[in-house]
């Protein structure tokens, strides 16, 4: 049986966020349907470090497709020649369980999370929404300015970074990618000041973003924290804000964006508007004035990079793409015979 191997230069090649978009609307409307079985992810924290291994599994009926991402994630490669992010999305089709692709993860983990971002976006922002704050300087940073500009007017970007020169060197390399003006600038005060779009995308541990910087309207994009005692947002932005998951399950277990505040008395979980599916599907509300201040706290789950790996398959199948192999398939009575 043939089975797909993409890496990271396909995906990134065949990939694009017209593409990634409207697959992740797929994905999500499919969610808020109840077509789709997706466990909590579980973690093996590695001893000696803040680095861990991630197993995220699900099925989607209307895709029929199963599968799971393995990812190790290692905050210490930042500033190094690898992501932070590595592994692979393993996708079986649901009539026999058969393997179809093996997927790189580094590249679907960047492109779909940002692609999400700007689908919420899209729902969320205001529609003329188009000076953008970007918190870091790392892979996210580079797939969330791709993002919003796929689904608003950007006209301005000011990032900021620990350390400063990973924003330099940000603020160089998109200027001349996109034709932008793009700023560095030397904290994240100063790049949220009047942005309508701010998108935080760091390892930080310790919240970065403050409610008394962030201008009324603003819609902002939360993606770099993922676990309970991690979070980006201090408590007051969080209890101001219009907040949206993109599974409610997921926030309630794992942001500490929600729960720390929570747990400090500010507000409950009646404070989570509603996840991205449900504003898709019209039982949720989207923005309801021009002045408030919208938060999608992103954590990303299973079945994103699985219609993301599904995706693919079918782009590979369609253009002849990729490498395919022989692996596994048969009873071993008959692979033998044969």
């Amino acid at each position: 049986m043939k089975v797909l191997i993409a890496d990271q230069k396909l995906v990134t090649d065949i990939y694009p966020m017209e593409e990634a978009i409207p697959t992740m609307r797929r994905a999500l409307t499919l969610l808020a349907g109840g077509d789709v079985v997706m466990p909590l992810r579980s973690y093996l924290a590695i001893p000696g470090g803040d680095a861990v291994m991630g197993l995220m599994p699900s099925f989607m009926g209307g895709l029929e497709a199963v599968g799971v991402k393995v990812v190790a994630a290692f905050p210490a490669n930042f500033g190094t020649e690898y992501d932070t992010h590595q592994g692979v999305v393993l996708f079986f089709d649901t009539e026999r369980g058969l393997l179809r692709a093996i997927v790189d993860a580094t590249s679907i983990t960047a492109i779909r999370t940002a692609a999400v971002s700007g689908l919420v976006t899209d729902l969320l922002a205001r529609p003329d929404a188009g000076d953008l704050a970007i918190i870091g300087a790392g892979t996210q940073a580079h797939t969330h300015l791709q993002a919003m500009r796929a689904v608003r007017p950007v006209r301005r970007v000011r990032v900021s970074s620990v350390p400063a020169e990973s924003a330099a060197d940000f603020a160089e390399r998109e200027a001349r990618l996109t034709g932008l003006p793009v700023e560095a600038v030397a904290t994240a005060e100063e790049a949220v000041a009047g942005a309508d779009l701010i998108c935080t995308t760091t390892t930080a541990t310790e919240p970065v973003l403050r409610g008394a910087w962030v201008a009324p309207g603003a819609h902002i994009n939360a993606v770099g924290a993922y676990t309970p005692t991690t979070r980006e947002l201090d408590s007051e932005l969080v209890a101001k804000a219009r907040l949206y998951a993109d599974k409610r399950e997921s926030l309630l277990s794992e942001s500490g964006e929600f729960l720390i505040p929570k747990s400090e008395g500010l507000f409950g979980d009646e404070h989570i508007v509603g996840e991205i599916g449900e504003v898709l599907t019209g039982t949720a509300p989207a923005r309801t004035s021009p002045d408030e201040v919208t938060l999608f706290k992103s954590l990303g789950i299973a079945i994103e990079d699985l219609a993301s790996a599904h995706r693919i398959y079918e782009i590979c199948k369609e253009r002849e793409l990729g490498t395919w192999v022989e692996i596994g398939g048969l009873h071993f009575g008959n692979a033998v015979e044969g």
